[in-house]
């Protein structure tokens, strides 16, 4: 489970969020609307461990009990999926999910639970191709998928749909969640669309913003 206690987000003498608090139980996603600027990335930020110095927070994290604020970015075994895939452009489809697996697992080990996942896309022949030989929503998929590899304890996502056209939105929107059921994880979502939150299947918060 994650919990936040009592987020306060201020840039200068401007209160952005003032005391939010939530929990997301393993395999449920929390979505998290609000205007531009109000400071819903910055909370994922906040979780996973690079916020800004420019940004002042209050509050507290913390995951199955254990308090998140007082580990390192790299110690917090987060995954994260933004607005675009990210994967590496230079790297085959099957070396970018090989990349997140766990250096101690056997290269043997690693192979096969990438091609495992190409299999489960339904683009194995697609093992060696480069990520723009890919559709939007092949890229998505693999984004996602290459996050789960790497084990992560809980998942941040970050506008994840919204280059994606409506009807492939709303399959990546579906194999999301389901990915993140199977691997009963919580998982955070910000975004603009309603739809996007209603497919999540979970509770869904609005921020408004505050006149102080």
């Amino acid at each position: 489970m994650l919990r936040v206690n009592a987020f306060s987000l201020s840039l200068g003498d401007k209160t952005l969020i003032d005391e939010l608090s939530f929990e997301i139980a393993n395999g449920q996603v929390l979505s998290i609307m609000g205007p531009s600027g109000i400071g819903k990335s910055s909370l994922l930020h906040f979780l996973s461990g690079s916020l800004s110095p420019n940004l002042h927070t209050k509050g507290e994290a913390f995951l199955n009990g254990e308090d998140l604020l007082s580990k390192s970015i790299q110690d917090r075994k987060v995954g994260l999926l933004q607005q675009m895939p990210l994967l590496f452009p230079h790297m085959s489809i099957i070396e970018n999910l090989m990349f997140a697996i766990p250096a101690d697992i056997h290269k043997q080990e690693r192979t096969h639970m990438a091609l495992n996942a190409l299999e489960k896309l339904g683009i194995p022949d697609k093992a060696n191709a480069l990520p723009n030989e890919l559709s939007g929503g092949q890229q998505a998929r693999v984004a996602l998928l290459r996050t789960l590899l790497s084990k992560p304890d809980y998942l941040l996502l970050d506008e994840p749909f919204s280059k994606l056209d409506p009807a492939l939105r709303r399959d990546v929107r579906t194999f999301v969640l389901s990915e993140i059921q199977k691997a009963n994880i919580p998982a955070l979502l910000v975004t603009h669309d309603p739809e996007d939150a209603k497919a999540m299947e979970g509770e869904c918060l609005t921020l408004e913003p505050l006149i102080k």
